[in-house]
């Protein structure tokens, strides 16, 4: 089949004689092009807005570098065939991408990344997120290479001065002098609605302006405790990782770290840590390699709408105390699991000022005042601020029994068990010492274990499972399903349609969460 070629089409005047000419008008020669002489006054944007990021662009841009790392990573293991010491080379190929065992040699290759930086001293120092220079699971081994190029395409070998995965920073060094740099601003004066511009390094595509306005501030993406993120527009996409966020000064009020696509680029939700964070981690890096903070001995969860109403309280007033480090700071000041701390250090603890960013920027040593609500009274108690210990190493999460496992015939007709299926959707058992081996729980933990959970509860929808172990229902300890069918019954009778619990997940620490209790029939 021929193809079809469409062409534009010419005007044309058809004339007397039936033959047709071409129309060709000339404009008078003293008519001017209509873009040719500029107006009299300048026309610009509304609101005091640049007419162009030109020349802000122009000053800036040599100080955003690219930030390139190669690490070897793990794809096999391969074997040798037995009498062959060399081994066949289409065996080999094909056994590269089988199961690793004993004695096979690994079989790696080279992953390569790319993301942006920016310099803050004219000697070399350059600031980076920490994931765009570490590799592994969870990101918490540094790269073997990393390879900064400049503006001018000039390239440098780079090291780690250090780095924290906490905020995802990172400062890296190179050998060069007299270099362009530029500095932090007031994060904390930036308003929603103000001009951003990023530049960074977006799939690899080199120094790439993009201009938009800052959408939210104190943004919480569940990435971390210490989320406080600045929203923009200006696009930002898979590269711009580490690359600075200016306001119309030209000052870094931010680091381009994260995006929310449901595509993988850019929908116009970028995400950059504040310099209000950024910058007194970043000091602390350069100066020492390493980062200390405040520390008070606790994990703290949002007053989210579900344990709000378990507790009678206004949501995003406070955080709930989840569990108590012993012998911590908060211990000794008589801090409690399930206390709910509004205040800190005299500032608010709210849905935009966490517990963990007062506590984390509060100066080691200091004693500061906690108020805190416990069992509907407001109470208030002191306590040192220490440092920080190094983070240790998640558990892994305890085995749970399997689905088609039955729960003990004994009890699963027990009035206790029945009545906590009756009001929340989820089936009781004691914490017996065969459950306790399966679900392999330290001895401390007492509480009854959820043997089974109505698909259509809001248990099952709070994502609570089959061998969640509840500690607390309504601040009460309960360890029988007789003790939790009484403690769901008196937050009824407390005029409560929501009934906060305390559920525990292998040996991780227990965390709150509020259920809705299903109306009583008839």
């Amino acid at each position: 089949m021929k193809s079809k070629i469409v062409r534009s089409l010419v005007p044309v005047a058809v004339l007397a004689t039936g033959l047709a000419a071409i129309a060709v008008a000339q404009a008078p020669a003293t008519q001017p092009a209509q873009n040719a002489v500029a107006p009299a006054v300048a026309i610009s944007p509304p609101g005091g807005a640049p007419r162009s990021f030109a020349d802000l662009t122009a000053r800036l841009a040599p100080a955003v570098v690219n930030v390139s790392t190669t690490q070897k990573v793990e794809i096999g293991r391969m074997r040798r065939m037995p009498g062959q010491p060399g081994g066949n080379p289409l065996e080999e190929l094909f056994r590269r991408f089988q199961e690793q065992q004993d004695g096979g040699e690994p079989v790696t290759r080279e992953a390569t990344s790319l993301g942006s930086g920016f310099v803050i001293a004219a000697d070399g120092y350059i600031v980076t997120n920490n994931h765009v220079i570490s590799a592994g699971e969870g990101r918490n081994k540094p790269v073997e290479s990393i390879t900064v190029t400049l503006s001018d395409r000039r390239e440098y070998k780079a090291r780690v001065v250090g780095r924290d995965p906490l905020t995802d920073l990172a400062v890296l060094k190179i050998e060069a002098t007299g270099l362009p740099f530029v500095q932090f601003g007031n994060s904390e004066a930036v308003r929603v609605g103000d001009w951003s511009i990023a530049i960074g390094n977006p799939f690899g595509l080199g120094g790439t302006v993009t201009a938009g306005i800052i959408s939210a501030l104190h943004r919480d993406i569940g990435s971390g405790q210490y989320d406080r993120y600045i929203q923009t527009d200006a696009s930002i996409n898979q590269g711009n990782s580490g690359g600075p966020l200016f306001d119309l000064a030209g000052n870094v009020i931010g680091i381009n770290t994260a995006i929310f696509s449901p595509t993988g680029g850019n929908v116009g939700l970028g995400f950059a840590i504040p310099a209000e964070l950024a910058k007194p981690v970043v000091d602390q890096l350069k100066a020492t390699g390493a980062v200390k903070r405040g520390y008070l001995g606790v994990a703290i969860q949002r007053l989210s709408a579900d344990i709000a109403a378990g507790l009678g309280l206004p949501k995003d007033k406070g955080e709930i105390v989840a569990s108590v480090e012993p012998n911590g700071p908060a211990a000794r000041a008589g801090v409690r699991q399930g206390d709910v701390i509004v205040t800190v250090a005299g500032r608010e603890v709210n849905f935009d000022t966490s517990l963990s960013y007062i506590v984390a920027t509060t100066p080691i040593g200091s004693t500061i005042p906690i108020e805190m609500i416990r069992e509907g009274k407001r109470l208030k108690v002191n306590a040192i601020i220490v440092q920080r210990p190094s983070e240790a190493v998640v558990a892994q999460r305890a085995g749970l029994p399997s689905d088609d496992e039955p729960a003990d015939e004994d009890t699963s007709k027990a009035p206790g068990i029945e009545a906590a299926k009756a009001s929340l959707g989820i089936t009781l058992q004691p914490l017996t010492p065969v459950l306790r081996q399966q679900l392999k729980l330290d001895e401390k933990v007492q509480g009854v274990v959820i043997a089974g959970i109505s698909p259509s509860s809001d248990a099952a929808t709070k994502g609570l499972q089959r061998g969640d172990v509840i500690l607390k229902i309504g601040q009460k300890p309960v360890t029988s399903p007789a003790e939790a069918a009484d403690a769901v019954d008196a937050e009824r009778k407390a005029g409560k349609d929501t009934v906060l619990m305390l559920v525990q997940r292998g040996n991780t620490p227990g965390r709150y969460t509020g259920v809705k209790l299903i109306p009583p029939k008839g």
